[in-house]
């Protein structure tokens, strides 16, 4: 009996062992699971809303997209809830709702995306002060709001150059979207560049009063090239797209017919290989990445504007057209204006009103 009493002691006491060793070895893999980084650190999410361009308008919106792409792919992350994502805008009525349903969602970081979503933007921005936001194209004074600005006038102006260099006809154009400031600087910048290179050449403006009706491109710039027009540049995101379906067709019916078309924000080369000379692009795609990589470093630039002209590379001009006749004295042309922008010994107007006085050096 005794002895049964001793062996069954003896017993509880090796399981107590067991089971004390088992709980040793369960916290050390814990503890090493935790030097290893084992708890996964909660990603930083960004999202954006788009204006009415929509997000694959060839031109300002697919590129802040890029930008959203490039940043998540950098850090590893996938669309969705947990990564990075979008909200597309059908009316300007959806901006409010889109930027509030992103920030509920629980981004990081909220961007918006043009000019046109300043007033929403300032709206949710003070609803939420606890969550981040940013704007492109203009300026939102509070201090959980990031804005950003370009130059857009300096790759305009380098635009301007290309179309004075190549023109026969002496009579270029330029069609807008809807008549703000950043649309203004594009307009400023380029007429400035061709007055430069081109003091002659005549540049015909006209609005479309939208950026999103590619119908409305294609008119304007059928009436452009058949009053002699040969080289059009548009800054009107998605209406601009007209402009190259209207080339494209009347380079197809009379292949020995020169007209070009310049585009905007990314390269847009695509849109016609044969019509393309240029682009005035504007790195929306850099500046998100790098914005939001700011803020997930926790050096979010809330309350502050920060701009990107031709020294940051946050503009600049796209690749001339191999087809183009005039090809290499555009690019030394374009060269040497850069380097006089850089330098600061040439100031390019971003309004109507700069224009009047400017003189080209």
């Amino acid at each position: 009996m005794k002895k049964r009493k001793i062996g069954m002691a003896l017993s509880l006491v090796l399981a107590a062992g067991t089971l004390l060793g088992a709980c040793g070895k369960s916290n050390d893999n814990t503890n090493d699971t935790a030097k290893d980084g084992g708890k996964k650190e909660k990603a930083f999410t960004v999202a954006m809303v788009t204006d009415v361009g929509g997000v694959d308008d060839k031109s300002f919106n697919q590129s802040a997209w890029q930008g959203l792409q490039d940043y998540g792919k950098e850090n590893g992350l996938t669309k969705g809830k947990e990564g990075f994502d979008y909200l597309q805008s059908t009316s300007d009525a959806d901006y409010s709702t889109n930027l509030n349903t992103l920030a509920r969602q629980g981004f990081n970081l909220v961007f918006g995306i043009g000019f046109l979503m300043h007033n929403a933007v300032d709206e949710i921005a003070k609803q939420q002060p606890k969550n981040n936001f940013a704007i492109i194209d203009d300026e939102v004074k509070e201090p959980n709001v990031a804005s950003v600005l370009f130059k857009e006038q300096e790759a305009a102006f380098l635009a301007g150059v290309a179309a004075a260099l190549q023109t026969k006809t002496n009579k270029i154009g330029f069609i807008g979207g809807m008549k703000i400031p950043v649309i203004e600087r594009f307009e400023a910048g380029f007429l400035a560049g061709v007055k430069a290179a081109k003091p002659e050449a005549k540049v015909d403006v006209q609005y479309s009063g939208a950026f999103d009706k590619a119908e409305l491109g294609q008119t304007i710039a059928s009436k452009m090239y058949s009053s002699g027009d040969d080289v059009v540049f548009h800054a009107a995101g998605a209406t601009g797209n007209g402009l190259f379906k209207e080339a494209s067709d009347l380079k197809k019916k009379d292949p020995s017919k020169e007209i070009w078309a310049i585009g905007v924000d990314q390269d847009q080369s695509f849109m016609g290989p044969d019509v393309v000379l240029t682009s005035a692009m504007k790195r929306v795609d850099l500046a998100v990445k790098d914005i939001a990589t700011k803020a997930k470093e926790g050096n979010f630039p809330g309350g502050q504007t920060t701009v990107y002209g031709l020294h940051e590379d946050g503009v600049g001009l796209a690749p001339i057209n191999s087809k183009a006749s005039n090809k290499a004295a555009i690019e030394k042309a374009v060269k040497d204006w850069t380097d006089k922008i850089k330098s600061g010994a040439v100031k390019v107007p971003g309004t109507l009103k700069e224009l009047k006085t400017f003189k080209a050096k």
